[in-house]
């Protein structure tokens, strides 16, 4: 694996809350952000998939529907 690293300016107030984070879970900075950007990219993919999932299910509700609706033209 290859790593890349990112950057991001903050407040040092920010950063030294995070840093005595950190170090409370016994982590470095460095995982300690790793890991809180992995839980919000889950969390954003997972809100995201259930926006889809959603809308998919309302425009199949509406497609079923109007096929119901079509059933009764004597066309069927």
């Amino acid at each position: 694996m290859t790593a890349t690293t990112l950057s991001f300016r903050t407040t040092p107030d920010f950063a030294e809350q995070t840093k005595s984070l950190a170090s409370l879970f016994n982590l470095s900075s460095s995982d300690y952000v790793r890991e809180a950007v992995r839980e919000k990219n889950e969390r954003a993919l997972k809100e995201r998939m259930q926006f889809l999932s959603k809308a998919l299910s309302a425009q199949h509700l509406e497609e079923n529907e109007a096929m119901d609706d079509a059933t009764g033209d004597g066309l069927a």
